[in-house]
């Protein structure tokens, strides 16, 4: 039996093929190279689709459909990204209560 044996990877890029790296991270959803696809019922809706999407610069394939169901969920996504939610600093120890009643922040609400 040898004494030589190979200890390392065999292949190092094979655990990040398996990863699911994104590499088309840079394409947005509503751009040139990803539309949007948006069904509507009928024309008078599409033209109402179309003025949002100027508004917003956004480009959709809009398919007018009337048997099918409306289907604008991707364009209601991209209208209503839910904002960052940024929290106050909690108050230190022996700052002002927050609540007002005067008091340090450690006897009062802490």
């Amino acid at each position: 039996m040898s004494k030589m044996f190979f200890k390392g990877r065999i292949d190092a890029r094979l655990n990040h093929v398996k990863a699911g790296y994104n590499t088309n991270r840079d394409i947005k959803l509503g751009s040139e190279e990803s539309p949007l696809n948006l069904i509507v019922q009928t024309a008078e809706r599409q033209t109402e689709i179309e003025a949002i999407l100027a508004e917003t610069k956004l480009v959709a394939n809009i398919e007018v459909n009337a048997d099918k169901e409306e289907n604008i969920r991707d364009l209601n996504g991209m209208l209503n990204k839910p904002k960052t939610t940024v929290f106050e600093k909690t108050p230190n120890r022996n700052d002002p209560c927050s609540c007002g009643s005067g008091k340090k922040y450690k006897k009062c609400c802490a």
